[in-house]
């Protein structure tokens, strides 16, 4: 098994993310791939039980998470935005969970002004049909077990240093105007069906 890099390519020009910004983050991503296909063939030849196999299956998390949750959000990104009218069933499940849409960005957003590096994600828990803001401090920690991600953004710094400096809430009002709310509807309509 071995995983290529998706093509995210369609971002370059996005309103609120310059060129360099993007493709320096594309080559981190890229970089998670290539660690992560790297583990996949030292794991195959390191004997059980060391403490070799030990770090390397520790690892493995942090690498393979780290590709996943980079796709996920440039795959929850477009150029030019789209209308969150586009997610009607994800707005109507918003709006019961949080009261209202706006209540659930003010959520969303605050949760990522905390102090930290890390992930927002809005998971979809099929077991109780509720809606969760989380923060995922490192890939591999802090996930809901056996819930749908269906909105990621990434508040490491590599995000939005370039374009924002410390200006973390400036990178988030840009993040929300590229949000590609199609495919946050494919998302929880895929799992919540």
């Amino acid at each position: 098994m071995s995983y290529e890099a998706k093509k995210f390519e369609s971002l370059l020009g996005a309103s609120g993310f310059s060129d360099q910004l993007l493709r320096n983050h594309f080559t981190l991503y890229e970089g998670y791939i290539a660690n992560t296909n790297k583990l996949i063939e030292l794991l195959k030849k390191t004997p059980a039980g060391t403490p070799e196999f030990a770090e390397l299956k520790r690892r493995f998390g942090w690498e393979f998470d780290g590709m996943r949750l980079h796709e996920l959000y440039f795959g929850n990104m477009v150029k030019g935005g789209a209308k969150n009218e586009d997610a009607p069933k994800l707005l109507k499940m918003i709006a019961a969970e949080f009261g209202s849409y706006e209540s659930w960005e003010a959520d969303f957003k605050a949760t990522g002004s905390m102090r930290g590096i890390g992930w927002v994600v809005l998971y979809y828990d099929n077991a109780s049909k509720g809606l969760f803001n989380c923060w995922i401090n490192e890939h591999d920690v802090g996930h809901l077990s056996s819930c749908a991600p269906i909105l990621v953004m990434d508040v490491f710094e590599h995000a939005f240093m370039i374009d924002y400096g410390l200006k973390k809430a400036d990178y988030i009002a840009a993040f929300f105007k590229a949000i590609d709310w199609k495919a946050a509807e494919k998302r929880v309509s895929l799992v919540s069906e």
